[in-house]
C-alpha cells in the first residue's frame, strides 16, 4: 500500500514547520507540493531528506513553483508541460517515475507515475490571463490522453484551481463568473476525465461541501466558506487499485497554515 497526497503549501518557506510536521506525522509515500514560491536551491530539501524524502523541484522565485517528494526512489521524466509556447513558461508541472518495491522480496518493483500539477488560476474571465489557463488544460489534456498509452499506474493530482461542480464551492451563484467555476473551466476538467481518468474524492466522497481550499479573508475558514480546487485524477489502472482517498482538514485549523488542505489517496501495490 502507497498514499500519494498532493498539497498547495502556499510557500514552503512560510509553512515549512506545518508542512513538515504533517510528513512527519502522516508519512506519505509521495509528497506532491505546489506553490513552493521559491527557486531550485532555496528549497529545503535537507530538512525533507532528513525525514527520508528524496526531493525534485521545478522552481520559480516569488511564483508558483512545484516538487515532488518520494520515499522511493525516482526518476523525473518531466519539467514542464509538453506544448509550452516559450521556453521561460511560470513553474507549473513536474512529472516522475517512482519505484515502490514490493510487499516482499520477491515481489517486483512497481513504477507508478506521478505528476504535481498547478494550474493557472484564470481570473478575472474573459481577459488573456482566461484564455492562457484553457490553453494551459488543453495542453494537459493532450498529454494527459499521450500518458494513457502507456496504461501505467498514474496520478496527476494537484492545484487545478477549478471546481468541477456547483457542489464544490460554498456560494455557487456568488461564484458563478469566477475563472474556477466558469463553465468553460469545468468543461475543460470533464474533458480530461472523459479521457478515462477518475477524480479520486468524487468516486469515494460524491456528497457537497468536501472542500480543499478556504480564503484568509472574512472569515472563510471559521465560516465554512470552502472551495475543492485540488484534485487527484486517477488512470483506470491506478482507480484499479485504489483503497481509500480523503481530505485532510487539520492543518487549516492550525497557527499560519496555508489555505489549502493536503489530499490523499492510498493505493494497493
Amino acid at each position: 500500500m502507497i498514499r500519494i497526497a498532493t498539497w498547495n503549501v502556499n510557500s514552503i518557506k512560510a509553512h515549512l514547520a506545518s508542512t513538515l510536521a504533517w510528513a512527519k506525522s502522516e508519512k506519505p509515500d509521495v509528497l506532491l507540493l505546489q506553490e513552493i514560491k521559491c527557486l531550485d536551491d532555496g528549497f529545503p530539501r535537507m530538512e525533507f531528506g532528513d525525514l527520508g524524502y528524496n526531493v525534485e523541484t521545478v522552481g520559480q522565485k516569488t511564483y508558483n513553483g512545484v516538487a515532488i517528494l518520494s520515499r522511493h526512489p525516482m526518476t523525473v521524466e518531466l519539467r514542464a508541460l509538453p506544448g509550452a509556447a516559450k521556453e521561460d513558461e511560470p513553474a507549473r508541472y513536474i512529472e516522475a517515475l517512482v519505484e515502490v518495491p514490493g510487499e516482499s522480496k520477491k515481489a517486483k518493483r512497481q513504477v507508478v507515475r506521478v505528476a504535481s500539477i498547478y494550474l493557472p488560476n484564470g481570473n478575472p474571465s474573459g481577459t488573456e490571463k482566461f484564455a492562457y489557463k484553457l490553453a494551459w488544460m488543453g495542453r494537459l489534456i493532450a498529454h494527459a490522453r499521450d500518458l494513457l498509452k502507456n496504461e501505467e499506474v498514474l496520478v496527476l493530482g494537484g492545484d487545478y484551481n477549478v471546481c468541477p461542480t456547483d457542489g464544490d464551492v460554498y456560494d455557487p451563484e456568488g461564484w458563478r463568473d469566477d475563472a474556477l467555476c466558469r463553465p468553460e473551466s469545468r468543461a475543460k476538467y470533464r474533458e480530461l476525465l472523459y479521457l478515462g481518468y477518475t477524480d479520486a474524492i468524487a468516486s469515494r466522497h460524491p456528497e457537497p461541501g468536501n472542500y480543499t481550499y478556504w480564503d484568509y479573508q472574512a472569515g472563510a475558514w471559521t465560516k465554512d466558506h470552502g472551495l475543492r480546487i485540488d484534485h487527484l485524477a486517477l488512470s483506470p489502472q491506478a482507480v484499479d487499485r485504489l483503497a481509500d482517498c480523503g481530505i485532510d482538514k487539520r492543518p487549516r485549523g492550525k497557527e499560519k497554515p496555508s489555505d489549502h488542505v493536503p489530499v490523499w489517496c492510498d493505493l494497493e501495490i
